[in-house]
Order: structure tokens, then C-alpha cells, then sequence
């Protein structure tokens, strides 16, 4: 392996230990602000309750201020009624009194009920005073605690880009913005080759270029994904597991809104990914290219179901392990995310290897049995 690159390897973990920093720098914030939002909503909530004991006390007294009023007017009332003259008079009286004792009547039924709930208030004024002096204090340890994290998390990424700084000075300048123009947009600069493949995007590679890479004795740029290539001896002769060892293979369900496929040839385009979806009555086709996960052609849409709407797409195609919303593959724009194309041909492999098992299976079976076999 070149001195190079090697060091592009170090170069390489230094550059995802300080993505990882930076990204859990960057989350910290949010954390803190999950865990204010959290008290806030404990504030609130023994705001309501608070309030909710001060509306009662209020309510109790309009209460007593009405029956205070009432029972000034049926007072009044009866000093009337002993200068009335008529009988008509009398009886007017004595409904005004009569009114005015139901209204004392019926703000006591509330007042008690104010009276029974008053205990439940209470309880709930104290539980939610409790809750918050609980969680005011266990937030504030976690805010500490994000705090600290986030000085040492500093304290490391000044540390790590020191190391990269010494790194960097260790490859050629050529070399060197290669490999950091790729991994600005593939998330990595440099692959592993093994089983005649570029082990970060899946593609084949051909012969010369890999025996080029097996001989260490220059620098070779995978011509799908851009990213610079090594050979590791030590992981080429690994065995594959034998089948029983592996897990079965998950398969996606027939009438499923969304369909993937992997199509050996498509047009001109070669080996491709198809993503075939049902969406509000219309059928959607992407095409994205199997190595690069680059969108091909325009995104084609047709009436009625997928299977109907495309089905000379379908035939002979490998039916894949799939599932991203519609949202998530508009915020694609023009290329899938490395994650979806690592996710696909993981599972086209897995498809090809259950598939050869299969045809091993039944090219065992003999077309004509010995008779001797027949016979016991």
C-alpha cells in the first residue's frame, strides 16, 4: 500500500471523528432547548392549575356577593309587605321573596360545589408545584451535563483538526483535493477494494483497473464514485458465510404502494434502479443509475397502478428492499443519498445470492432417480 495512502486512511477517521464532533456540537443546542420546552410545559401546566384555583376563589365570591344581595332584597321585601293595603300587593311581595330565596338557594349549591372541588385544586396546585421543582432540578443537572459535553466535545475537535492539519501535510496537494472534493459530496474520499468491487458505491471495477489497485504502486480513482482506492489482503480471502448462517432475506410485499427494481439494462443507461409508486391514482417511474445513484431522464408518470402503468419495466427485473416518501426523494433532487444506494445494492446482493442458492438447490436434484432408490 502507498504511503499515501495511508495516510489518507488516518486522514480519512480523523475527518469522521470530526464530523461526528461537530454534528453532536451542533445537536447539544437542540437538546437544551428540548429540555426547556419540557419545564416550560410544566410551568404552564401549574400556571392553569393556579389559575384555575384563583377563577373558584372568584366565582365564590360573586357567589356570596349574590346571595348577600338577595337577602338584603327579601329584608326590604318584608318591610314592605307589613304596609301593604291589598292583597294583590302582598302576593307580588311574597314572590319577590320567594325568587330571591331560590337565587340564595341555588349560589349555596354552587359555593358548595366550589367547596367539594376546592381539595381536587389544591392537589393538583401541589402536585404540579412538586413536578416542577422535581424537574427543574433534574433539568438543570442535564443542562450542566450537556454543557460539559459540549466543552470536551470542543476540547477534542480542536485536538482532532491539530491531527488532520499534521495529516494533510503528509499527501500530495493533488492527492489531497481529490480526496476532499469527494468527500464534500460522497461523505467519504477513499473506498476499500475487495471481491473486485469499490466497496463504497458496489461497482464492478474492470480488471486492469483492478489489478492496478492489487499492486499498490500507483493511485486509482474508481471511475463510478470518484473515490481513491486500496486493497486490504487480509479482507480478500474471507470466506463467504455459508447460507445457513446467513439471515433471511426480508421480501417486500406485493401490493405495496412503492416498488424498487434493478434492471441489468435499461436503454442506454446499462444497469440501473427503477422506483416504481403509486401516488393519488397516478404511477411515478425514477430511474437512478446503479453505480453513482445519479437521477436518470425526467421523473415519468402515467394513469393507474404501477404494475399496469409500467409493465415492460417490471419483467425480468430483481425486485428490491425499498421504502422512502415521496418528500424524502423530492429532497434527493438529482441523486440519492449514499445511504438509499448502500441500502439497494446490500439487498440486490443478498437477492442474487438467494437466487443462485435456489438454482443450486434444484441443479442437485437429479432428473431421474436409480431404481435401486425407487425401490427402498
Amino acid at each position: 500500500m502507498l504511503p499515501e495512502i495511508e495516510n489518507l486512511l488516518h486522514l480519512q477517521d480523523a475527518d469522521k471523528s470530526i464530523r461526528r464532533l461537530q454534528d453532536e456540537i451542533a445537536e447539544l443546542p437542540k437538546r437544551v432547548a428540548a429540555i426547556e420546552h419540557k419545564l416550560a410545559d410544566t410551568k404552564l401546566q401549574l400556571e392553569k392549575a393556579q389559575a384555575a384555583v384563583k377563577a373558584d376563589e372568584a366565582a365564590r365570591r360573586k357567589y356570596e356577593t349574590a346571595i348577600t344581595d338577595a337577602r338584603g332584597k327579601i329584608s326590604k321585601y318584608r318591610d314592605q309587605s307589613l304596609a301593604v293595603k291589598t292583597n294583590e300587593q302582598y302576593k307580588a311581595l311574597l314572590q319577590e321573596i320567594q325568587f330571591a330565596e331560590k337565587e340564595i338557594a341555588e349560589n349555596e349549591d354552587k359555593i358548595l360545589e366550589l367547596m367539594v372541588n376546592a381539595d381536587t385544586r389544591d392537589k393538583e396546585v401541589k402536585a404540579a408545584q412538586a413536578d416542577l421543582k422535581s424537574e427543574a432540578a433534574e433539568i438543570e443537572k442535564e443542562k450542566e451535563e450537556a454543557r460539559q459535553r459540549t466543552a470536551e466535545d470542543e476540547k477534542q475537535l480542536t485536538e482532532w483538526r491539530a491531527k488532520r492539519d499534521q495529516m494533510r501535510a503528509g499527501v500530495n496537494e493533488d492527492l489531497l483535493r481529490h480526496y476532499e472534493r469527494v468527500s464534500k459530496f460522497r461523505g467519504s474520499g477513499i473506498s476499500e477494494v475487495r471481491d473486485h468491487k469499490c466497496m463504497a458505491c458496489q461497482v464492478m471495477l474492470r480488471p486492469q483497473t483492478y489489478n492496478d489497485v492489487r499492486t499498490g504502486q500507483q493511485t486509482v480513482v474508481c471511475d463510478s464514485c470518484q473515490r481513491i482506492l486500496y486493497f486490504n489482503p487480509a479482507n480478500e480471502m474471507q470466506a463467504l458465510e455459508p447460507e445457513h448462517k446467513r439471515s433471511r432475506r426480508h421480501h417486500p410485499k406485493i401490493d405495496a404502494s412503492q416498488a424498487w427494481y434493478y434492471r441489468a439494462e435499461f436503454a442506454d443507461a446499462g444497469e440501473v434502479f427503477l422506483c416504481l409508486s403509486n401516488v393519488a391514482g397516478q404511477a411515478t417511474r425514477r430511474v437512478f443509475d446503479m453505480g453513482t445513484g445519479r437521477l436518470i431522464g425526467d421523473i415519468l408518470i402515467r394513469e393507474g397502478d404501477y404494475r399496469h402503468a409500467f409493465p415492460e419495466d417490471i419483467a425480468g427485473a430483481i425486485r428490491l428492499n425499498g421504502s422512502w416518501s415521496e418528500t424524502e426523494m423530492e429532497n434527493w433532487g438529482t441523486e440519492m443519498p449514499m445511504t438509499a444506494l448502500d441500502s439497494l445494492h446490500t439487498d440486490l446482493e443478498a437477492a442474487r445470492f438467494e437466487m443462485s442458492s435456489r438454482t443450486s438447490a434444484k441443479s442437485d436434484i437429479p432428473s431421474t432417480v436409480p431404481t435401486g432408490q425407487v425401490a427402498s
